[in-house]
């Protein structure tokens, strides 16, 4: 994403009330913004048009307005919060690298500025479905509403539902599954979080391990981002296995390369039915 194109914004003056002490927020200070908007601008380079780019004019008065209206203790608030709906007010941005500095910053030393720079962007992340207990379409297409609904995602579009046999566990009913693309603002951590809120909605109990459930939501891929702790595992850890992940996936991107197999999807997706047959 660094090697996208980029428009500048560079020291925007706002007046504005953030700060710990009672004499910021009541009197106010100076903040300085710079701003870097990551886009594709070919569009609007051909087009020499302004809706195919991001009107910066409108972005400083935003920034502007946004900063004014809202009081912040700290300045990684402030920057945090403005960046967030920068993202979601601009749809072409798709990254943005933002500082907020606080040159009249009351540490009672000589210092000419102080600031917080944080890089903030949307982020692709591929969700794997499925249900087998109850109304199963139904608990699906609530899953699927309700991460729609969620302000900092964007589901961009989902696979076929097919239904499949039980893995792991299989003394228990067929399982209805499918995958979603999504575009978040999240973190992997704050996105599983949303996950299982939602879940929770669709009555999910975690007793048995591979068990039945109303609403299964797991994080596939998220960017080519690979990591592992004691409560997430990204790639998803036994999906080259999982016909029911790979099939809707091929749907999807039968292209993706997996960053740690260095296998397509849809090449996955081969050996792992060429697998299943052999072991018929």
């Amino acid at each position: 994403m660094d090697k996208m194109d980029k428009i500048r914004i560079n020291k925007l003056e706002v007046f504005a009330r953030h700060g710990v002490f009672e004499e910021e927020k009541k009197l106010g200070q100076k903040f300085l913004v710079d701003a870097v908007f990551y886009l594709d601008s070919r569009k609007a380079g051909k087009s020499d048009c302004l809706e195919d780019s991001v009107d910066y004019g409108k972005a400083c008065h935003f920034i502007t307005e946004y900063l004014t209206k809202n009081t912040y203790q700290l300045i990684e608030t402030a920057a945090e919060q403005v960046t967030r709906a920068l993202l979601l007010r601009f749809p072409q941005i798709e990254k943005i690298n933002l500082s907020l500095h606080k040159p009249w910053a009351p540490i009672g030393l000589p210092v000419e500025d102080v600031a917080v720079e944080i890089t903030r962007g949307w982020h692709t992340a591929y969700i794997g479905l499925g249900s087998n207990l109850g109304d199963k379409a139904a608990y699906l297409a609530q899953g699927i509403r309700e991460l729609e609904e969620l302000e900092d995602c964007r589901v961009e579009r989902s696979s076929s539902l097919i239904t499949t046999e039980p893995y792991g566990m299989t003394e228990q009913d067929e399982f209805l599954n499918g995958v979603l693309e999504l575009q978040t603002l999240y973190t992997p951590h704050e996105l599983l979080a949303q996950l299982h809120v939602i879940e929770a909605h669709a009555n999910r109990e975690r007793k048995i391990h591979w068990g039945p459930r109303t609403l299964d939501l797991d994080i596939l891929f998220y960017d080519d981002l690979v990591m592992a702790d004691d409560t997430l595992v990204i790639p998803h850890p036994d999906m080259a296995n999982r016909e029911f992940v790979l099939a809707p996936m091929a749907e999807l991107v039968p292209y993706y390369r997996h960053p740690v197999l260095q296998r397509t999807i849809q090449e996955l997706w081969q050996i792992c039915r060429e697998k299943e047959k052999t072991q018929r």
